[in-house]
């Protein structure tokens, strides 16, 4: 990627976003869709005669000092994030809307290569946000020689949809992306592999999961359950979901639904870690899990790898740590 046209992208877009939300007086991020969109039509959108005419010929030429096709989907993807980093600052976006971080796109990509997934054709994300997660396996899989691969998303909150929907035309990123609640009956498919950076907390309308493996009957149950529950059953049988969870993930009062739901309907086939100094409060902690569903040529690992990821900066004990897992997945999965 080229840093120079990576800033030279974000100045445009985040010139073109001010100027938006003073002329159309709209929340930052509304004017950041507004300005995707712009990009991905060239041209300006008006509509009830807004924005002004003064606005749509400094806009123009914002527009014209770049050719938005000269500029590889990583760099579009980056451009955004640095503007989504912006927003975040002046409006707060709540921690479950945040973009996941692109070391972690990484590794799920390497992931998903090292497992048995033959040339995977859809990715599926429950909780797809603004789509940086997504966007970053989509690309990597791609620069990797996986041809056709497509993506699935599902978000309930529209402006992350609308985040999401313009930064995937703007990558030319062939993605499904439905609105609705995940826990309702989707319609999705049967995907390939499914990954997610899941929300965590509770589920606050307890009636519609009542049927759920993983519900409490007693109070509100954990939505990151109910979820892996949800992409577990969709997917196919065989494939393989991947999931960043909270590091406590098996070790609450809740766990045991979780892990009764796995007994005849999932493989858990690994829990990796990661580094504690990502996070400044050590109880935030994450973890990557690695799940099978039951059937097909799926079987349970002889050995579960349980391990800790090492500093993403050590690139020597990261190449031997992922090294590691391609011949654990070769002498145990495949």
């Amino acid at each position: 990627m080229d840093t120079n046209k990576i800033e030279q992208l974000f100045n445009v877009m985040d010139k073109s976003t001010d100027l938006l939300q003073k002329d159309l007086d709209v929340d930052y991020l509304d004017a950041v869709i507004e300005t995707g969109d712009n990009l991905v039509s060239d041209e300006v959108q008006i509509e009830d005669g807004k924005p002004s005419r003064e606005t749509v010929i400094e806009l123009e030429k914002l527009y014209e000092s770049i050719d938005i096709s000269d500029f590889s989907a990583e760099e579009i993807r980056q451009a955004l994030q640095l503007i989504l980093i912006k927003a975040n600052k002046k409006e707060r976006i709540q921690t479950n809307h945040q973009f996941t971080p692109d070391a972690i796109g990484i590794l799920f990509t390497y992931l998903i290569e090292a497992l048995p997934i033959e040339e995977p054709e859809t990715v599926f994300d429950p909780a797809v946000g603004t789509g940086n997660l997504l966007a970053t396996v989509l690309n990597s899989l791609k620069k990797s020689g996986v041809p056709l691969v497509s993506g699935i998303g599902v978000d309930n909150d529209d402006t992350m949809l609308s985040i999401a929907s313009m930064a995937f035309a703007l990558q030319h990123l062939d993605v499904d992306l439905y609105h609705q609640d995940v826990l309702d009956e989707l319609f999705v498919g049967k995907p390939d592999v499914a990954i997610s950076d899941l929300p965590v907390g509770y589920y606050p309308i307890d009636e519609r999961v009542k049927d759920y493996h993983t519900s409490n009957p007693k109070e509100h149950s954990f939505v990151h359950h109910l979820m892996i529950e949800q992409t577990m059953e969709t997917i196919d049988d065989g494939k393989f979901g991947i999931f960043l969870v909270p590091e406590n993930l098996f070790q609450t009062e809740e766990a045991k639904k979780l892990l009764s739901y796995f007994h005849d309907r999932v493989y858990l086939q690994a829990v990796l870690n990661l580094p504690v100094k990502m996070f400044a409060d050590k109880r935030a902690r994450k973890s990557i899990i690695i799940l099978q569903k039951v059937g097909g040529n799926a079987k349970q690992a002889g050995q579960v790898l349980l391990g800790d990821f090492p500093e993403f900066n050590d690139k020597e004990k990261m190449a031997n740590f992922l090294g590691d897992f391609k011949a654990w997945s070769d002498q145990n999965i495949k």
